[in-house]
């Protein structure tokens, strides 16, 4: 397995491996490069920042805010995208909510980003590791990157965050308001 690190904010990961976020948002960073940003990676561990993190961008505040460590990094989640695309309804936007815990605000401000409207979604089985992954901090995954390359990672068994029942009720839900997506794409 390569082992690319995507970094997200640690409240999102958290909410991630707690099985209340089952997608991933995102439009792109400033060092994304000329090509923009995309899911580059079907399967990459969580890197936790706090970087611009702000408790009042997530709407379920029952989260505990995890503490930063400045020297070491601390890995506990593997990603598998099982779904991706752009969406450049507004509409389908608003409708992601019961997947994610962000602010409807703070998704009305990804999506209208840059000049071109709409957001990059993927739809993730998240996995916990064991043991968790912990490695020296390095200057090289700092910056507003969403990808960084990370060591070779140790020995470690994963375990399904959702059971695959709930995990395949909210694969298939997705799936059925992509289709809106679709549809409205067709029609314009």
């Amino acid at each position: 397995m390569e082992s690319a690190g995507f970094k997200e904010w640690a409240i999102v990961c958290q909410a991630l491996g707690r099985g209340e976020q089952s997608v991933i948002l995102r439009k792109g960073g400033i060092a994304e490069g000329r090509e923009g940003f995309s899911f580059r990676h079907k399967e990459f561990f969580l890197f936790p920042t706090y970087f611009h993190e702000q408790v009042e961008k997530v709407r379920k505040i029952e989260i505990e805010f995890p503490a930063q460590a400045t020297d070491k990094i601390e890995i506990n989640l593997l990603a598998k995208i099982e779904l991706s695309c752009v969406i450049k309804s507004w509409k389908i936007a608003q409708e992601l909510e019961p997947f994610h815990i962000l602010r409807p605000e703070v998704v009305r401000e990804r999506f209208d980003y840059d000049h071109a409207p709409g957001l990059h979604i993927a739809f993730v089985r998240v996995f916990r590791i064991e043991p968790s992954w912990i490695f020296a901090n390095a200057k090289s995954y700092g910056g507003c990157r969403s990808w960084v390359k990370l060591p070779k990672p140790p020995g470690m068994r994963f375990e399904p965050v959702l059971s695959d029942g709930e995990h395949e009720r909210r694969r298939k839900a997705l799936i059925e308001l992509m289709r809106g997506e679709e549809s409205a794409a067709a029609q314009a």
